[in-house]
């Protein structure tokens, strides 16, 4: 593709390097097939390849982008199925992630879009506050008829993803290895699963334990980043990633910095382009926990699951990260009948914040995954991400959990609290 940036632009070291992406798409049309916003709507101006003329057209220009840009950028789901799809190699994550930052820059967006976009990483970046928002939440949760009335879609999508139970705070201490001492790791606090499902910590807890790795907290670690990012405020995301590799640094030597949710993954895995080498070092050792289990091995099964599984693989995992055969075979070996979802590559619509920003989308992408999910006859849904688990949780007839809570239970831990006794006993 041909730009026309100015030396002194190029000069910019983020407009060089997207300079420099924009330049290898050759507008193939390989990437509308598998991003979701273009197979819903059929826009070129809502596929990677279409964005990519209007996030050159606005670097080009500079200054305050149209509403009609900032309109097509802002459907972007951030899935990365174009990136797995490009035969050129476009690293398409470097220019939505500029195209956002421009816009957060130049563009001034309506009040209600403002407070927003405030509330959110205020609120969801810290469990306390988002515990107490979610208490009130729940209060709120018969008015989302209301609100979906009144044309408030963004809350009363904030309702439809509150869970219904409490969640109790989880344990933050050391957890000894089980048997002979294999290593070290840090396992990241997250900042919306310890508020809405802590079970997913503590199965990964034991699961960890058990295959022979001491576990740590890292104390003033804080959010991943990842939110910020999706909000186009890289500052803000630069500076989160600074805090937690000092963090990591402080608390001792460890093998692997482990996460439980794909979204913080992908963003870990990207620090060393945040940071330059203090980040490159703390990305390499960065590990998805299902990931990571396949790495070191499973441990022994001692109650095959006797499940039918269908498994979702977040697109942040298999596409962000390329995993995508390894979580389904860890299920498998565990005795689970995995089966697949049709058009996994597509997303479900959660996509960090996109099912608060972007409701309409997002429920129709909700509705197209549950309807797959459900013709898989599965007993109950499997997906790696507590922003997917939040948005199918309603949408299927059957429990939703993290593959780490089914892999714990088969290896000794306990059946996760949503499956009744009737399934897998």
């Amino acid at each position: 593709m041909q730009t026309a940036f100015t030396a002194a632009q190029l000069a910019d070291p983020e407009i060089a390097a997207s300079h420099g992406e924009i330049r290898k798409c050759v507008h193939c049309g390989f990437c509308t097939a598998t991003c979701p916003t273009y197979v819903l709507l059929g826009d070129e101006r809502d596929s990677p390849r279409g964005r990519i003329e209007l996030i050159k057209a606005m670097l080009e220009d500079g200054g305050a982008p149209s509403a009609q840009t900032v309109t097509h950028v802002d459907r972007c789901l951030s899935c990365l199925a174009c990136k797995t799809t490009c035969p050129s190699g476009v690293d398409y994550a470097q220019l939505i992630e500029h195209g956002r930052a421009h816009v957060e820059a130049h563009f001034r967006r309506p009040l209600g879009e403002r407070l927003l976009r405030w509330v959110i990483p205020h609120v969801m970046t810290r469990p306390r506050h988002l515990r107490a928002a979610l208490w009130l939440g729940r209060l709120a949760r018969p008015l989302e008829p209301l609100l979906e009335t009144l044309k408030l879609a963004p809350l009363a999508a904030l309702l439809r993803l509150t869970p219904l139970a409490a969640t109790a705070p989880i344990r933050r201490d050391i957890h000894p290895a089980e048997g002979e001492t294999r290593g070290r790791v840090i396992l990241l606090q997250g900042c919306v699963e310890p508020a809405m499902a802590p079970s997913i910590r503590e199965a990964a807890i034991r699961l960890i334990s058990r295959a022979g790795f001491e576990i740590v907290d890292a104390p003033a670690e804080g959010c991943c980043g990842a939110l910020s990012e999706h909000l186009g405020r890289t500052d803000e995301a630069r500076a989160m990633a600074s805090r937690n590799v000092a963090a990591w640094e402080a608390a001792g030597p460890f093998d692997a910095v482990v996460t439980t949710a794909a979204g913080c993954g992908t963003t870990l895995k990207a620090y060393g382009h945040r940071l330059g080498a203090p980040g490159a070092d703390a990305a390499a050792k960065a590990r998805d926990v299902l990931e990571f289990i396949g790495q070191v091995g499973l441990p022994p099964v001692t109650r095959p699951g006797r499940l039918a599984v269908a498994y979702h693989a977040p697109c942040s995992l298999q596409h962000g990260q390329g995993i995508k055969a390894g979580p389904a075979a860890l299920l498998a070996e565990a005795g689970f009948e995995v089966r697949q979802v049709a058009e996994g590559h597509l997303c479900c619509g959660s996509a960090g914040v996109y099912n608060i920003l972007q409701p309409e989308l997002a429920g129709r992408l909700r509705l197209r995954k549950a309807a797959n999910v459900t013709r898989t006859g599965a007993d109950v849904l499997a997906a790696g991400n507590v922003g997917c688990i939040a948005q199918m949780a309603g949408a299927v007839a059957m429990p939703v959990v993290h593959p780490v809570e089914l892999l714990d239970w088969a290896t000794g831990g306990p059946r996760p609290a949503l499956l009744t006794p009737q399934r897998g006993a």
